[in-house]
């Protein structure tokens, strides 16, 4: 099974933005496995990029943070297809534990919502 290899060690920047203070990794499939993204130190990430009306329900920093760090991460790059980032953080937060329901509502709006953000 896929999971994450290192801590997730963030600043917070300026209330939204965080920036990562060491390199993040995350194992694609079973541990070790060829395919790992890296994040490196200095990445800057607003976490889960979820509209403030729902922070309530789906704050920014919640138990899928380090699943929307390599989300970021791959929009940013643009290395991959759209929907192998949507596929790694459905992954990746089941790997954390994240409830069916909140992995499929944040699973669809990035399918549908989160392409004016990939590059």
């Amino acid at each position: 099974m896929s999971q994450f290899t290192t801590p997730a060690d963030l600043r917070l920047l300026d209330g939204e933005r965080w920036e990562l203070l060491a390199k993040f990794e995350y194992h694609v499939g079973s541990y070790p496995s060829s395919d790992v993204i890296r994040v490196p130190k200095g990445f800057i990430t607003d976490l889960a990029s979820v509209p403030r009306a729902f922070w309530s329900i789906l704050p920014p920093h919640g138990e899928y943070a380090k699943a929307a760090i390599i989300h970021d991460y791959l929009y940013t790059i643009g290395l991959c297809s759209k929907k192998y980032a949507d596929d790694v953080f459905m992954e990746a937060m089941t790997v954390l534990g994240v409830a069916w329901w909140r992995r499929k509502i944040m699973y669809f709006a990035v399918r549908l919502f989160g392409k004016g953000n990939f590059k």
